[in-house]
């Protein structure tokens, strides 16, 4: 395959999307490009991404359900479109935002373990290591990778030369928006990066030809600066300021629109029956300004200036190099309803903008219904129309009071900024002269932070050109590997080593580290066949057989019983079962081996009554078997001529308790011991069975 695939998926607080992405093969890519000093490209379409409600943050109370009732749709979508030769070789993504954020800690974790969980049962993605690859990611997080997004689609890191904004700078700036949280991150100018070096962020990737890229980025967060959190902060102000009214004036509708909320400043909806406050529009913009501006919070305490919004420190930001691009609320509410935005490549205005505003909040709630049924705006509901005032005076006051973007068309810009092309071989040829402009797509691709994700692991998978390469990545701006240092993905994981349910795959490659398996396989299967298919006799055959394959070779060897031939096998006495057997103990006794060259198996009983701690009879007591030889401890030895007198035969051979018995070589116990030997070869010689396996070959 000449491609490598990603999927990431965007949990937020309101839906899980995912993306699919795919990029060259290093090799392939170090082929087809001209230029080398470039990042791999990385593609997708439109088809590859779907979203599925709600967040996943709803499962805390029941995450079991995570994986059958959410994630599995979202799984499927991915696999229609990953070839499935390359589904193992394919990383797995699940980033967490807001929604994740807020829940209990136990919650929380439960949902992440078992969205691991389902992940490795149901998929055979890339899923190396959960804790980085499924995880609830900070705000500063998500703005880096939307940094990183906007600049690789803007250009800015392939073709430097083209977007040189002046000062040795040529990257863009990025703002983003969403209901909860607003982030900013970019590269100061060289004075700042130095001065406030401490509070930036080292980005490193890597190009085609293996060379590091490094930046130098700040990024932060305003948790509760989203729209949604700022609206409901404004109505609660709203309400404590008139207490107890029947009707509360809202300049921030438009005029007569009305609505009800609750304490806490939600919207309840038309018909639920829950009881509330109804504000009143009055549709005076210029004075939802004034009003919306203190919760920018910009007289809280600044501990290390320079602060914007909240008290939070933020290095001086140069508009003269630093170019920002704003996503998601920064587009919605710039381009959903009014005229002057309806096309992407139309420069913010911040003059014509607020005229235009103004114009649609003064208009009666009348009209602004007939408007939506007539699509005088295009395709927006009535909410969309309700909240667009207070969204607009919201992102006024966020962008020009907050983070200080200049006011175009009202503030002269500085003669030194420079008219730079948008995009490169990535985004439209446009003019982007000012220094804030709203996006959603460049060359229909959407500015997602997913994609600066996919951006920074595709750069980590080309090699180095160095030994001593340093890692792709992101952490503190300190020399070397930081301890926070965060990789893109974990390590990548051959398929091989997976465990899943297709065993034969893996058993019968072709891959020579996988033949041992095979030859365990086979071992497995001749053992079935053995005790399932042969009977005693022929496995006593078979037991022969495979004793004399292996080293009877010696004349001394070929004796059956012979102590050193079974020592030079105990693997096949113990596969096969010989140990302690009654023809074992028999040869013992043909070959005269001395009572020193016989050893009772290493059996200990579990049974405390058939062991003994004395020294001078630690073997007493025990077996190896049923047919070994039986002990008399007292009494007087009596020869039994009808039975060959076992008894005397185990005192020859040194098996008998000290003192019960006479000494082996005494008169008395060599005649016992000859006459039963006699006595035991008239018996085999008469043995149907034994002449049948040729024991007896001597």
């Amino acid at each position: 395959m000449l491609w490598n695939y990603g999927v990431v998926l965007d949990a937020g607080s309101s839906g899980t999307r995912v993306h699919i992405y795919k990029w060259l093969k290093s090799d392939k890519a170090r082929k087809n490009h001209g230029s080398l000093h470039k990042l791999p490209e990385v593609s997708t379409d439109k088809k590859w991404t779907k979203k599925t409600h709600p967040g996943i943050s709803t499962f805390g109370t029941h995450p079991h359900d995570v994986g059958p009732d959410h994630l599995d749709e979202l799984f499927k979508h991915a696999l229609k479109y990953v070839p499935k030769d390359e589904v193992a070789n394919t990383p797995l993504f699940l980033l967490a935002t807001a929604g994740m954020r807020i829940l209990p800690d136990l919650q929380r974790k439960s949902v992440l373990e078992e969205v691991c969980a389902y992940a490795r049962k149901s998929t055979k993605f890339q899923l190396p290591d959960c804790d980085l690859h499924v995880q609830v990611i900070p705000g500063e997080t998500e703005g880096l990778y939307g940094w990183i997004a906007a600049n690789y689609l803007l250009g800015g890191f392939d073709d430097p030369e083209e977007h040189d904004h002046g000062k040795n700078h040529h990257t863009y700036g990025f703002l983003d928006m969403g209901g909860a949280s607003a982030q900013i991150a970019f590269a100061p100018n060289e004075t700042e990066a130095e001065r406030h070096a401490n509070d930036l962020t080292l980005l490193r990737l890597r190009t085609l030809n293996g060379t590091p890229l490094e930046y130098k980025v700040f990024v932060t967060t305003w948790l509760g600066f989203g729209v949604n959190q700022a609206r409901q902060r404004y109505v609660m102000q709203l309400l404590e300021s008139s207490i107890n009214a029947k009707e509360y004036p809202d300049p921030c509708l438009p005029t007569n629109a009305a609505i009800m909320v609750s304490d806490d400043g939600k919207v309840i909806e038309s018909g639920s029956g829950k009881k509330g406050h109804k504000l009143v529009g009055t549709g005076v913009f210029t004075e939802c300004l004034t009003k919306s501006f203190p919760l920018l919070e910009k007289e809280k305490e600044c501990l290390d200036a320079p602060c914007l919004i909240n008290g939070q420190h933020t290095p001086a930001i140069d508009f003269d190099v630093n170019h920002f691009v704003g996503v998601s609320e920064y587009y919605h509410t710039t381009h959903e309803i009014f005229k002057m935005a309806a096309k992407d490549d139309e420069e913010y205005d911040f003059k014509t903008y607020q005229k235009a505003v103004d114009e649609f909040c003064s208009k009666s709630w009348k009209d602004i219904e007939k408007g939506i049924k007539n699509k005088t705006w295009g395709k927006i509901d009535e909410q969309t129309a309700q909240e667009v005032c207070f969204k607009s005076s919201w992102l006024i006051n966020v962008l020009h009071d907050g983070i200080g973007v200049p006011r175009v068309g009202l503030e002269n810009l500085n003669n030194n900024v420079t008219k730079v092309k948008v995009g490169g071989k990535h985004g439209s040829k446009k003019g982007f002269i000012n220094p804030f402009q709203a996006v959603n797509k460049i060359n229909d691709v959407e500015v997602s932070w997913t994609l600066g994700k996919m951006v920074l692991y595709a750069a980590s998978e080309v090699p180095p050109n160095t030994t001593d390469a340093l890692a792709v990545g992101f952490g503190a701006n300190v020399p070397g590997i930081p301890s926070n240092f965060q990789v893109p993905g974990g390590s990548h994981v051959p398929y091989m080593s997976q465990a899943d349910s297709e065993w034969h795959d893996r058993l019968f490659s072709e891959n020579s580290r996988r033949i041992p398996g095979f030859l365990i396989f086979t071992l497995i299967v001749v053992m079935i066949c053995y005790f399932t298919c042969c009977g005693r006799e022929r496995r006593h055959a078979a037991r022969q057989k495979i004793g004399d394959m292996l080293g009877r070779g010696g004349s001394s060897d070929r004796q059956s019983g012979s102590l050193l031939h079974r020592r030079r096998r105990p693997f096949l006495d113990k596969l096969f079962g010989r140990g302690g057997n009654i023809q074992s103990y028999e040869r013992v006794l043909e070959d005269g081996d001395t009572p020193n060259d016989f050893e009772l198996g290493s059996f200990i009983s579990d049974d405390e009554e058939h062991s003994d701690s004395s020294e001078g009879s630690a073997r007493l007591g025990r077996t190896s078997g049923w047919a070994t030889p039986q002990l008399k401890e007292t009494g007087t030895p009596t020869f039994d001529p009808s039975r060959g007198d076992v008894v005397a035969q185990g005192s020859g051979l040194g098996l008998a308790p000290p003192g019960v018995f006479a000494n082996a070589i005494d008169r008395d116990g060599l005649m016992s011991r000859t006459d039963s030997r006699e006595r035991m070869a008239r018996s085999r010689a008469g043995s149907p069975k034994r002449g049948k396996f040729g024991v007896l070959d001597a």
